[in-house]
């Protein structure tokens, strides 16, 4: 299928890639259709993006890469309404917010997106853990140089990115 997007113009997905959102997200009620891509192969970024509209693409983070001891405990409704399992483990991802100075990007980890790849099931689910905020840094002490001149140089060209498919990632 080929979908339209702003970001990336037009990219060609397999259906059986598509997640199905059965709830929808949390202001998007009605998006109940995504692609997760990869930002680069092997990177704790990646993007998802709406089936059906072309302007709506979140920016997803892997929480566990830059929050150790992150914990994400799902209550049992979530659990089942995912059909998650020991066969049909959680993938975790946060939805990020990019400002204009890109080390200053945080992270949603009371809210992370949950995904069931065998499945292709998803939803983005609030944790009970008050602990966690919409905010989290995150990069709380910068990035280091090299990192920082790589990451604008990254986000600057994201357009050209190599986009994969999710293919079990998470």
């Amino acid at each position: 299928m080929l979908i339209e997007t702003t970001r990336f113009g037009q990219i060609e997905v397999d259906e059986k890639e598509v997640f199905q959102f059965p709830k929808g997200l949390p202001g998007f009620p009605e998006e109940k259709a995504f692609v997760f891509l990869p930002y680069q192969p092997d990177s704790p970024f990646a993007f998802l993006q709406s089936v059906i509209t072309a302007e709506l693409t979140f920016m997803l983070v892997d929480p566990f890469v830059f929050f150790q001891g992150y914990q994400v405990k799902l209550r049992d409704d979530d659990v089942e309404d995912l059909a998650l399992s020991e066969e049909n483990p959680a993938h975790v991802w946060a939805i990020v917010t990019v400002p204009e100075k890109f080390e200053k990007m945080t992270a949603n980890l009371v809210a992370p997106v949950v995904f069931n790849v065998k499945e292709r099931k998803a939803a983005q689910v609030v944790l009970e853990n008050k602990e966690y905020t919409t905010r989290h840094a995150v990069f709380p002490e910068g990035i280091p140089k090299q990192q920082a001149k790589k990451s604008e140089q990254s986000t600057k060209s994201c357009a050209e990115a190599k986009i994969a498919q999710a293919g079990g990632e998470g």
